[in-house]
């Protein structure tokens, strides 16, 4: 696994992230309002979508270590504005009080098994932080409050990105390619596509050449890799088919 944070870190930061999203979604003028990353969805469905998660990825770290994940709950939030803000703040504060009890260490069920990232609390919380940070990004977008992310978090947003949704050992289903992504702040990643899977990794000087790269800020990649911005957005070099494989492909383990 790439360099992360600590895991304090992480439980520091679900919290801030999430209290970031509550004044987003306080400040919009009516949770109705459409979220322009997230078509067809209101703002009402992005805090439902996000407390939801936050719930269930609860029960699954204080479930332990399991074939299978529990079941979804089938409640739905409030829609009352305030009784909604108050039920994600709960939501939130049952996924932190599961890591907390749990330990950075605890097993349990996670989708990314057979990948890079670790199957245990310590990555369910890094999954979290940036599923946050990113729908933080949202409600900011459908308020019209839009800020910048915390640069170092959005760095690890990047990684934790290639290291969950872009590392498995399924066949790589083209010809074998290299990806190089560039943070203007001084970080870069290397994704290796072949018939081993895709394997991400830190950037080094004596890294195999790139099939294709694109550079932008951190906060661009991270938005480009979870689909909120474009290659035209960003400043690409080489086959830019690689990326447009990579986005549709659905590898089955």
């Amino acid at each position: 696994m790439t360099e992360s944070l600590e895991f304090s870190t992480l439980l520091q930061l679900i919290d801030e992230r999430s209290a970031a999203f509550r004044s987003a979604v306080a400040a919009a003028p009516s949770l109705d309002a459409p979220v322009p990353s997230c078509p067809e969805w209101t703002l009402f469905d992005l805090v439902q979508h996000l407390g939801t998660g936050q719930r269930w990825w609860a029960s699954i770290v204080a479930a332990g270590p399991a074939e299978a994940p529990p079941a979804k709950g089938a409640a739905q939030a409030p829609r009352e504005p305030e009784a909604l803000l108050a039920w994600y703040a709960e939501s939130n504060e049952l996924l932190l009080s599961a890591l907390r009890d749990a330990g950075q260490e605890r097993e349990c069920w996670t989708w990314w098994s057979a990948g890079v990232s670790p199957a245990n609390a310590r990555g369910v919380a890094r999954r979290r932080v940036h599923e946050v940070l990113v729908h933080t990004y949202d409600a900011q977008l459908a308020s019209g409050t839009v800020q910048p992310m915390p640069t170092g978090v959005a760095i690890d947003g990047v990684a934790e990105f290639l290291d969950t949704c872009n590392s498995t050992p399924a066949a790589w289903p083209h010809e074998a390619a290299t990806i190089h992504y560039h943070a203007t702040e001084g970080r870069s990643w290397l994704l290796t596509l072949d018939d081993t899977g895709a394997w991400p990794a830190p950037l080094t000087v004596d890294a195999a050449p790139a099939s294709a790269s694109a550079t932008g800020t951190a906060e661009q990649l991270l938005l480009f890799v979870w689909g909120r911005l474009t290659l035209n957005d960003l400043k690409t070099e080489g086959d830019q088919q690689v990326f447009e494989q990579l986005i549709a492909w659905e590898p089955e383990e």
